[in-house]
């Protein structure tokens, strides 16, 4: 194992952690503790796997891994220069163009005596200077960065089918990464709405059903999928708690889902906990062994309590107003009877 870490974003710092340590799991890692604030320490079986865990991010920054098991981060920074090619130094949260930071000018120093040189504006190499709850410094390479402008290309404006309230992209991959969604696997959203969670599971490789009781919603759905290049094997029009796929019935490795709390008009005029227990007491059958389901709900309440205490459990404000909590039932599914 690869020993490195993830430097999260400040928007949601839970969610930003937990997001990491699941998409971790999915790539058959592991979260680690960290004594490094903002960072989440992240363990991965190989190289490669650190541009693979940056691709399906939302609430990060960047992959970083120690130079080595020192803590002078002059002398790495003279190993470094050995090898010689290009490198930008910078502090972990330090913000562009703040004041003058003797480490990073001092690492600087040292690569460029050993033989590199410094180049701001396109590095073969980013290092960046941490310091550990102790006030220990150390040095971090940069292995793959977080394209953080990807989701801004999905937000609800830029995509053909629109609706006032649909969950950010970011939030939706966050949702998805919980369920540490791999290749291959069968998502299923019975609160299907505008499209966003399963966008985000498709383009991570997922397998994509999805259920919504307004025909409309469901022509909107394929049309923003399409836009983003997402096929799905199964969008269906109809009550969620008695419509059926095709034959054979699909097992699903994850159920994700935003229901529509406090939207009468989308629930059919039933309260909304309710039917939202009654769908996820139904689909929860069609659950593989060890399935997850990531329920979003309102702050302060997740109706599933016969599920136990989720694994994850996530405050999230979502729009101005409204929060919601990220919850996260893992072995979620229900033990089908002998036939």
């Amino acid at each position: 194992m690869i020993t490195g870490f993830v430097e999260i974003s400040q928007e949601s710092t839970a969610l930003a952690t937990a997001e990491t340590v699941c998409a971790a799991e999915a790539l058959g890692g592991r979260g680690t503790p960290s004594e490094i604030p903002g960072l989440v320490g992240v363990e991965l079986g190989a190289a490669e796997r650190w541009g693979e865990l940056a691709g399906r991010l939302a609430l990060a920054r960047r992959c970083l891994v120690r130079l080595s098991s020192s803590s002078e981060p002059i002398s790495d920074a003279t190993a470094a220069g050995r090898r010689g090619g290009s490198a930008a130094f910078r502090r972990i949260g330090a913000v562009s163009g703040s004041a003058a930071d003797d480490s990073v000018h001092a690492c600087g120093r040292a690569f460029k005596a050993a033989g590199g040189t410094i180049d701001l504006e396109a590095p073969a190499h980013r290092f960046w200077i941490a310091t550990t709850a102790g006030g220990v410094e150390t040095l971090l390479e940069e292995v793959a960065s977080v394209d953080r402008s990807a989701t801004a290309l999905r937000k609800m404006p830029l995509l053909p089918f629109r609706r006032p309230v649909s969950l950010p992209p970011k939030l939706a991959r966050a949702a998805v990464n919980l369920a540490r969604t791999r290749l291959g696997d069968r998502v299923l959203d019975p609160f299907l709405g505008t499209g966003a969670l399963l966008a985000e599971a498709g383009l991570l490789g997922g397998r994509l059903y999805g259920i919504d009781r307004d025909p409309a919603m469901v022509r909107g759905a394929l049309q923003n999928l399409a836009y983003l290049g997402v096929g799905a094997e199964e969008l269906l029009a109809g009550d969620a708690r008695s419509v059926r796929f095709g034959e054979p019935a699909p097992r699903f490795s994850a159920i994700v889902t935003d229901p529509p709390y406090g939207r009468s008009s989308s629930t059919g005029g039933e309260d909304s906990g309710r039917l939202v227990a009654k769908v996820m007491d139904r689909w929860r059958e069609s659950l593989i062994p060890g399935g997850t389901l990531v329920l979003i709900v309102p702050a302060g309440g997740a109706p599933l309590e016969s599920l136990g205490p989720p694994r994850f459990r996530i405050p999230v404000r979502v729009h101005r107003s409204l929060t919601r909590e990220f919850c996260v039932y893992e072995d979620a599914g229900i033990s089908r009877s002998p036939a």
